[in-house]
């Protein structure tokens, strides 16, 4: 198994969540909230005042922190940072982009999806089916 990735093995991992205030308390209110002895919360609630600098200093430390297994964000948030969701190539941690109450799910824009489409393409072209 030379040259894949790790994953690393814990005990224990968080989902982390970058998403409007609707989706993320919901999350919350099943448990998947966690704040660290640093006061550090695995959530981050974007509203209309938060920066699209904010929300690319939290994935960023959510794609670095080894506690987090996935982040799921929504995907009109993930528009807003489209660059750095398509440039993060590591199976673990996780992108999941998930739909809000107030902002469809448009398969065209999901990275993960679209990841697949050509994964399934290139596999289909490498053994000769169409």
């Amino acid at each position: 198994m030379a040259g894949r990735a790790q994953i690393p093995t814990r005990n224990s991992a968080l989902i982390a969540m970058i998403a409007d205030e609707d989706t993320v308390t919901g999350f919350l209110m099943a448990g998947v909230g966690n704040v660290d002895l640093r006061r550090k919360t695995n959530y981050l609630i974007v509203d209309s005042k938060t920066t699209v600098k904010a929300i690319e200093d939290t994935f960023k430390g959510y794609t670095t922190r080894e506690d987090i297994a996935i982040i799921l964000i929504s995907q009109y948030v993930a528009n807003m940072i489209r660059f750095l969701v398509d440039s993060y190539k590591k199976p673990v941690t996780a992108i999941l982009e998930i739909p809000s109450k107030d902002h469809p799910y448009d398969p065209a824009h999901d990275s993960v999806l679209s990841r697949v489409k050509y994964l399934f393409s290139a596999e289909s072209v490498a053994s000769g089916r169409r």
